[in-house]
Order: structure tokens, then sequence, then C-alpha cells
């Protein structure tokens, strides 16, 4: 049995202890907007934040996350799509399959968040989730599109 903080919510999971968190979460927690991608932390489909930072959940055990931890995936991100990264990325086409778009939201709205404007070394460095499609020019569009509405909301 494991305690998990899962988009605020409070549960106790009966899952192995070494169970990768993309499984609980989608398995156990029902919550399938996180996927599967390469089942090596490599492609970043399966990022989550955990206490805020963007973490690939398809190689995590549940056991190396403490039960004050706070998970939170995309369905916990807005619960009606209004965070100004989803915004952005409906504003300018961002997604052409979607597969990757959860991962890549997360990571964007990690990156915005310890790195209100960032520059497109910034984006480089932090964003290295896998778009099959190559929608990497329109990503770094909306990431910069949300940065400037963050920027706004916050000087409004």
């Amino acid at each position: 049995m494991v305690q998990l903080t899962i988009n605020g919510v409070a549960r106790d999971i009966d899952v192995d202890p070494e169970t990768p968190l993309l499984w609980v979460l989608r398995e156990q927690a029902g919550l399938t907007g996180t996927k599967f991608g390469c089942g090596i932390a490599q492609c970043g489909a399966c990022t989550v934040h955990i206490d805020g930072v963007a973490s690939r959940s398809c190689a995590m055990p549940v056991s190396a996350i403490d039960a004050n931890q706070e998970i939170v995936t995309i369905e916990g991100l807005s619960p009606d799509g209004s965070h100004p990264v989803q915004q952005a990325w409906l504003a300018l086409d961002v997604p052409q399959c979607g597969y990757c778009q959860a991962g890549m939201i997360m990571a964007a709205t990690a990156l915005l968040n310890t790195t209100p404007d960032p520059t497109d070394d910034d984006i480089n460095a932090e964003i290295t989730n896998i778009c099959r499609c190559g929608t990497y020019n329109r990503v770094r569009a909306a990431i910069k599109l949300a940065a400037a509405n963050s920027s706004a909301a916050q000087k409004g």
C-alpha cells in the first residue's frame, strides 16, 4: 500500500512499490492523460509534476515518492483548460497527432514556473520531450505566448 497525493487528493493505492508511477496514475488512479511513450524516461510523454518539478513517470517507482509530495498530472493542471500554457497551445494549434502534448505542456509549465520569460536557450535546455510530428517551432512559439500572456496578466 502506498499513499500518494495526486492532483490535490490523498489516495491509498494497493500496488507493488516498484510499479512505475505512470502505471499507477493510468491504471489505479484512472488518469489516462499521462501517456506511455518509451518506458525509459527519454521521450517525455509521461511527464508529470512532482512538487512542481517536471518528472518522467515511466521509470520512477512509486516507492521513490514520499506521501507528502504533490503529484500533478495534466488533468490536475487546470480542470477547465484555462491554464495559460493550455490556452497558448490551443491558440497556436500546436499538436498534430497530440500524443506527446500532455507531457510537453507539463514540461513547459514547469519551465515557466521557474523561468517566467525563457530564452530560446532556456527552452532548448529544459524542453527535451520528443515530438514525432516535429511541432517544435509551434511548441517554442506557444511557450513564448504563454509567458507573454502570464506576464501581462500579472501586470494587469
